[in-house]
């Protein structure tokens, strides 16, 4: 039984044909007009029609970049596409004529690393995605959690830090300031700036400029043994296992699974994090500690979640 899943990002729509072990055995892309709705559900059916035409499937699972209701076929809101309200699932019914659910990316990419990658062995996952921003994704007895309104597993804006940094949710100190490559970067770019010396390798690869600093930059001369870039990874993994330590009090996971750009660095931003997390937990002496393994399912995740969920 095959279906389709569709990842839907800022910049461009993924599709795929995914069987029942979580394969991809056929794939396109479309770009994403993302300021249009209706061009970015056209871009959809299309891909969808393309794989269509050379496979029999039974639905389309959708993963979008956005708060999804939890009935699985509208977009509330999304931050970086011009959903507000849309009910996607209708939408792209009419256009392609299958059934089609509609999942939010992070859960998708969670619930393709609990059936196929990183987490098969567990009844119990919290997934966190490192990249830009921070993403999670929560599985508990086997099924994914979505809350009364679809709203659950939204780690990135749990407080952190009372009255912190600025957060694009409009409040202070939430998680993802401290954690995601956006703080990351800043850290490098504030030390750079104040003429730190540990910087001073990673201002030089990047030709001299401290503004060309980015995240892959950091992991690069991390994983090349910089010190400075090391330092600066290992400060956003404290702060990741800290973090993780408070949502472990109220959901206890099994596993913890870590995907995400950032999560390339490997070990350099999971010892720290594994560190903070077993320092912080609650009743540590008591407890069995959850694990941090890296994800499995790579870019494929969002597609092949999103393909078995609709499945």
């Amino acid at each position: 039984m095959l279906s389709i899943g569709v990842d839907i990002g800022g910049t461009k729509i993924a599709a795929g044909v995914v069987d029942e072990a979580g394969t991809i055995i056929a794939a396109t892309t479309r770009s994403t007009p993302a300021t249009d709705p209706e061009l970015i559900e056209a871009g959809v059916a299309d891909a969808v029609a393309e794989l269509r035409a050379e496979h029999d499937v039974v639905g389309v699972g959708v993963g979008a970049a956005g708060f999804v209701g939890a009935d699985r076929r509208t977009v509330v809101f999304a931050a970086n596409l011009a959903w507000r309200h849309r009910a996607l699932a209708e939408e792209i019914e009419r256009l392609v004529s299958l059934p089609v659910v509609v999942e939010n990316d992070a859960n998708a990419a969670g619930w393709a690393e609990f059936r196929f990658g990183a987490a098969t062995e567990a009844e119990h996952m919290l997934m966190v995605t490192v990249g830009t921003g921070l993403g999670g994704a929560i599985v508990l007895n086997g099924e994914l959690v979505r809350g009364s309104g679809g709203f659950a597993g939204e780690i990135a804006h749990m407080t952190a830090v009372p009255n912190g940094q600025w957060c694009g949710c409009g409040r202070r100190g939430c998680l993802e300031q401290y954690t995601a490559g956006t703080a990351l970067v800043r850290a490098a770019k504030r030390r750079a700036a104040t003429g730190d010396p540990l910087m001073g390798p990673l201002v030089q690869a990047a030709g001299g400029a401290k503004k060309e600093i980015d995240g892959p930059l950091i992991t690069r001369l991390a994983q090349q043994g910089d010190p400075g870039a090391r330092e600066l990874i290992a400060e956003i993994g404290s702060w990741l296992g800290e973090g993780l330590a408070s949502i472990s009090a109220l959901l206890d996971p099994e596993v913890i699974v870590v995907g995400g750009g950032v999560s390339a660095a490997g070990d350099l931003l999971l010892d720290p994090a594994r560190e903070a997390y077993a320092a912080h937990l609650t009743a540590r002496m008591h407890r069995d500690i959850a694990p941090f393994e890296v994800a499995q399912m790579g870019n494929r995740a969002g597609i092949v979640g999103a393909a078995d969920l609709a499945r």
